[in-house]
This record gives structure tokens, C-alpha cells and sequence, in this order.
């Protein structure tokens, strides 16, 4: 079966042309919805994905400890972070005590 021979571009628009004037104009605005709207929702997910959602690099500081330590210099300084974690968590809650309070919030 011999392929059609290709038409030219004069042709092309020519048909393009009785094309539209076929169409009526609730039929255009129907298919401009129905072509924006996918347009709309792939641009949408496109820019949530562009969104700074992740957290930002993070610096971890590693503390070198001899390995010949004694259980006692291990629970010393256990207790001594601890108590600066429970020290910083009682600095935070007093900071929000703050701002409830210059908010109204009582």
C-alpha cells in the first residue's frame, strides 16, 4: 500500500482554516478550558516541586574520646551534657512564656 505524498504547507493551513470556521465559539472556549487546565495542574506541581521543603545542610560536630575512658569519666560527662540539654530546654520554654505573654495568649 503506497503511502499518501505530502501535502504542502499551503494546504495545510488551508485545511486549518476550514477547520475553525466550523467551530463555534462555546466550542473554542471549551477546548481552551480543556487544554489550560491540565497546563495549570502540571505547572502547579512543577512549582510545589521548586518549593524549599527540605531542611537546609546541617553541621554535625563529632567529639573525639579516648577509647581507654572509665565508665566513671563516661557517666560524668553524661550528666554534664544533660544537664546543658535540660538547661537549653528550660531557656526555650521560657522564651515561649515570653511570647505567650506579649501575644495576650495568658
Amino acid at each position: 500500500m503506497p503511502l499518501p505524498r505530502p501535502a504542502s504547507p499551503r494546504v495545510l493551513l488551508a485545511d486549518l482554516r476550514a477547520f475553525t470556521k466550523q467551530r463555534s465559539r462555546h466550542q473554542w472556549i471549551a477546548a481552551f478550558f480543556a487544554v489550560a487546565m491540565p497546563v495549570v495542574i502540571i505547572v502547579g506541581f512543577y512549582l510545589d516541586g521548586q518549593t524549599n521543603i527540605l531542611p537546609g545542610e546541617q553541621i554535625v560536630y563529632v567529639e573525639n574520646w579516648p577509647a581507654n575512658r572509665t565508665d566513671a569519666e563516661i557517666v560524668a560527662q553524661q550528666k554534664i551534657d544533660q544537664a546543658k540539654k535540660e538547661a537549653a530546654l528550660k531557656e526555650r520554654q521560657e522564651q515561649f512564656k515570653r511570647l505567650e505573654k506579649r501575644l495576650g495568649m495568658e
